[in-house]
């Protein structure tokens, strides 16, 4: 008989997942759960969750409480009795009486290599703080954050110029084939979980927008990161003349200006530099000020008719 399974999750990135165990005769999707509907957009009208999208094409049954603690929540899981539950970014932390529900537990796609960067966003963190190499973790989930034990692991290079989404896209891919085999193996038997070191534990926190701030006293290529980190959100911004503004930048090329006051703007031709800290500098490429729609650092230098002395405040 095939394993039956409650799916849990609500982004994008645990689309391919539902879609990849969907498509398996083996495994048996009963329900799916994602987080309620939500105000979205100008218009605040109400918008259904990637998953949620999913689950209503094919036909699947689902579940949409507002809290997992609520007690029609219990009422369902314990009606429903799965072999496993798959939860992958569903958005609510999960009470032990449901954690003890199903025979093979509550299995979860995170996307680090546990026991670093545990918490809500791995894979922006891992991209902000230039790590060359990342991936995924299946386990099983406890009451406590992104601690359960370990049972199967997918390693994966981070691009140099790869950014949070493209990443994430990346990964959500991959992790598909792991949660099954991850739940065939532990149905036969053939995982034997292994326990987090959490003295090796790092936390990769919710991101803020004050994390978009950048500090142009650090390195250009640190600064890199964290752009490439916080797409699209909170984005990587600074100040202009009193005004939030918006910066997309690469590191500059060999030859490049990079002495001067950090946060100083230099025009060399149609490039438009900024000098970072440890004589480095930034080439930008695209620029948005408040109010106004992005433009190439062409058009902004431009606009803003810079003169020397200009410059972008941390």
């Amino acid at each position: 008989m095939p394993l039956r399974i409650i799916f849990c999750g609500t982004p994008e990135f645990a689309v391919p997942s539902l879609r990849h165990l969907i498509a398996q005769p083996d495994l048996k999707i009963e329900a799916v759960v994602t987080q309620p509907d939500r105000p979205r957009g100008r218009g605040q009208a109400l918008a259904i969750s990637p998953v949620k999208e999913v689950a209503v094409e094919t036909g699947l049954g689902i579940f949409q409480p507002q809290k997992m603690r609520a007690p029609e929540a219990l009422d369902f899981f314990a009606n429903a009795a799965p072999d496993a539950v798959v939860i992958i970014a569903y958005g609510q932390i999960i009470p032990q009486r449901l954690i003890d529900i199903p025979r093979l537990g509550w299995i979860n796609l995170h996307g680090s290599l546990l026991p670093k960067y545990r918490g809500a966003a791995p894979m922006q963190w891992a991209i902000a703080n230039g790590e060359a190499r990342t991936g995924l973790t299946t386990m099983n989930i406890e009451a406590g954050l992104d601690t359960g034990p370990m049972l199967l692991k997918y390693r994966a290079p981070i691009g140099p110029d790869e950014t949070a989404p493209e990443l994430s896209a990346r990964l959500a891919e991959a992790g598909a084939p792991l949660i099954a085999e991850t739940l065939r193996r532990l149905d036969r038997g053939e995982i034997t979980p292994e326990p987090q070191d959490s003295s090796q534990a790092t936390l990769a926190r919710p991101l803020k927008k004050e994390d978009g701030r950048i500090d142009w006293s650090l390195s250009a290529r640190k600064i890199y990161n964290r752009i490439r980190g916080f797409d699209p959100w909170p984005g990587a911004f600074t100040t202009f003349r009193g005004k939030t503004c918006h910066v997309w930048a690469k590191p500059a090329p060999p030859g490049a200006p990079s002495s001067g006051d950090a946060g100083a703007i230099v025009v060399r031709g149609n490039d438009t530099f900024v000098i970072c800290g440890e004589e480095t500098a930034l080439r930008t490429e695209f620029v948005q000020l408040e109010g106004r729609k992005r433009v190439t650092a062409v058009e902004f230098a431009n606009g803003a008719r810079l003169a020397p002395g200009d410059r972008f405040d941390s």
